[in-house]
């Protein structure tokens, strides 16, 4: 597949300082084997990787509290003398660490610099692998996340030419802290496939969940059973999502690709593949050429099992973006291997065990689209606790966008 024209990869070493702890586990070793797997297997020779442009912090205050900002600031300076529990830090999720503002505004700054390259024509698709913190709230961290980079690059579209933006959430946690941005917002439609909020956190995420008074429909939740497989989250996710977002007509897609819905993920309780991960993020790509002209920013999330998946999936989301094909049954160059096996065990969270061989896993990417099948409330199984999550996220949104509920070719 030739490369994409006009593609950037956003990428500067910095982000690599946004590291809570030597225990935590989201440690940015896992960008760096990212990076290192994708220039091995020649993703992106020839591409454009750009560093971040020159970062404005008055852009934090799009998403976030002067009060806050101030508080990430005293915190990271290892001078703290504030109470910090009411800003979400300082506990085990979002513990203190040294320059922790600078190294949360770097990746701000990296997905903000993508947002600007393509509003001003520069690039039509781009990526900062490192962004994706979706949980950080107005006034509080949470969830890993200090600065919610997405919000903040949105709100800045939004002052810069686009009133009518999709974004799209593959994370296995509910994309709450975008959701929560844009609740009452109507030109911004938020869309999140995640595990049952009954059995993760942060347990919102329902399909309910619909947008305030002046936004009603623009929050889209769909929830899918704890353990789904690859076949019945694209079957949820082919449901719903690419409806919604033809519907909206928008004029750029951002996509959140946290990869923590994998198997082994040791943080969630859904069992996709590699494949079906890359699944996603090429539908996300269609959807972008299909209903925008391809206009596409790309961003990490979750993602915690560092070496097996993180490296192997986020490969295939900077391919997805630079336009180039990488065949699931590629083999682990040899010289990477090599690299992880120079990496203290403790950064890897108890991995590696045995290396993956190839890009993928032989994972069956098929699936049934859904209809309108009725089911027994009291039938078990996961196929029809699926079909029931997709049927009460389309019959709650579906009217909202003029769609019918019951039409599967909706």
């Amino acid at each position: 597949m030739a490369r994409f024209p006009d593609s950037q990869v956003v990428w500067d070493p910095s982000v690599l300082d946004y590291r809570f702890s030597q225990s935590h586990p989201m440690d940015p070793v896992r960008l760096r084997l990212t990076m290192e797997l994708a220039r091995m297997l020649g993703v992106i020779d020839g591409a454009e990787v750009v560093a971040p442009r020159g970062f404005d912090v008055a852009d934090l205050a799009r998403a976030h509290t002067d009060d806050y900002q101030a508080a990430v600031r005293v915190a990271g300076s290892g001078r703290s003398r504030i109470d910090l529990t009411g800003f979400g830090l300082g506990n085990d999720d979002n513990p203190v660490f040294l320059h922790m503002h600078e190294a949360a505004a770097s990746i701000v700054g990296s997905t903000l610099s993508g947002a600007k390259a393509i509003a001003d024509g520069t690039a039509t698709r781009a990526v900062n692998i490192a962004g994706g913190m979706h949980h950080a709230m107005r006034s509080h961290a949470s969830g890993f996340c200090v600065y919610n980079d997405i919000a903040i690059a949105i709100s800045w579209l939004l002052d810069h030419g686009y009133d009518r933006i999709a974004y799209i959430d593959v994370d296995a946690h509910h994309g709450d802290g975008v959701q929560a941005a844009f609740w009452n917002d109507a030109r911004v439609l938020t869309v999140s496939v995640h595990e049952d909020p009954q059995h993760l956190w942060p347990n919102t995420g329902y399909p309910s969940e619909l947008g305030g008074p002046e936004a009603r429909g623009t929050a889209v939740n769909v929830p899918v059973p704890a353990f789904s497989p690859d076949a019945l989250w694209l079957r949820a996710f082919h449901a719903v999502v690419p409806s919604v977002v033809r519907e909206f007509a928008p004029q750029l897609i951002v996509s959140q690709c946290g990869c923590d819905s994998h198997a082994a993920d040791p943080l969630t309780d859904l069992s996709l593949s590699v494949d079906g991960q890359r699944a996603a993020i090429l539908a996300m790509r269609d959807l972008a050429d299909e209903v925008c002209d391809g206009r596409w920013l790309a961003v990490g999330g979750g993602g915690y099992q560092l070496v097996s998946v993180v490296p192997r999936t986020w490969t295939h989301l900077l391919a997805a973006v630079v336009g180039v094909d990488v065949d699931p049954a590629t083999p682990i160059p040899a010289a990477w291997k090599d690299l992880v096996a120079q990496i203290p065990a403790e950064r890897l969270g108890g991995e590696p065990g045995p290396l993956p061989e190839t890009m993928g896993e032989s994972g069956d990417v098929g699936f049934t689209p859904w209809e309108p099948v009725s089911h027994d409330p009291a039938e078990r199984g996961i196929d029809a606790a699926t079909d029931r999550f997709i049927a009460r996220a389309r019959t709650d949104v579906f009217p909202l966008h003029g769609l019918d509920p019951e039409d599967p070719r909706d």
